[in-house]
């Protein structure tokens, strides 16, 4: 059952877990700050501007507004821009990594969402500036450690790209303490510092 992976996944008990429900915020927008709390991701690498449907446990929607200032335009392709589709795969995944912690709620504090894998990846046509990409992913299996979603992104509803993605729920790392002055570092088996 999901909620019980999902405690599992996070080490609670599935009576802990908020979403037990199975269902929040349907059809509620969760705007591009609530997006910015749930993930990591900031400009010019978020690839979300909003959420316009959020299951726990089951499904979500997310918004791509493409426009032409996206960076990678510049390059990809000069007097002929087309979105990369590892960056329609980046946004499904953040897509992906928003429902996980929607889903789990306060449990998911201090952890991150990790990419894993993809699999079947197949792109139907391309996305241009002035497309607006809905991307929907699905939950196929919710593992104690592991969440393995189905990822189709549309444009006017016609598919873009289609995918199936695993993600992972891991703990943030520790922040290193800065890197000290080179004066101030000892110099290695008994060589001068000067």
């Amino acid at each position: 059952m999901a909620s019980e992976a999902t405690a599992a996944m996070d080490g609670t008990t599935a009576e802990s877990t908020a979403s037990d429900t199975g269902v929040a915020d349907a059809g509620h927008t969760l705007d591009i700050a609530r997006i910015m709390r749930a993930i990591p991701h900031r400009y010019p690498f978020l690839l979300i501007d909003r959420m316009v449907e959020v299951r726990h446990n089951h499904s979500a929607i997310g918004i791509k507004n493409v426009s032409i200032n996206e960076p990678f335009f510049t390059g990809h392709f000069p007097n002929h821009p087309v979105m990369p589709g590892v960056l329609i795969i980046e946004a499904m995944a953040q897509t992906a990594a928003v429902l996980v912690v929607e889903t789990l709620g306060p449990s998911a504090e201090g952890k991150l969402v990790y990419f894993m894998t993809i699999e079947n990846a197949k792109f139907r046509r391309p996305v241009v500036p002035g497309d607006q990409l809905r991307i929907e992913v699905t939950v196929m299996q919710w593992r104690s450690r592991a969440v393995k979603m189905l990822g189709i992104a549309t444009v006017e509803g016609k598919v873009a790209c289609e995918a199936t993605v695993m993600c992972q729920l891991v703990p943030r790392a520790a922040k290193k303490p800065a890197t000290p002055e080179l004066s101030s570092v000892e110099p290695a088996d008994g060589a001068s510092a000067e």
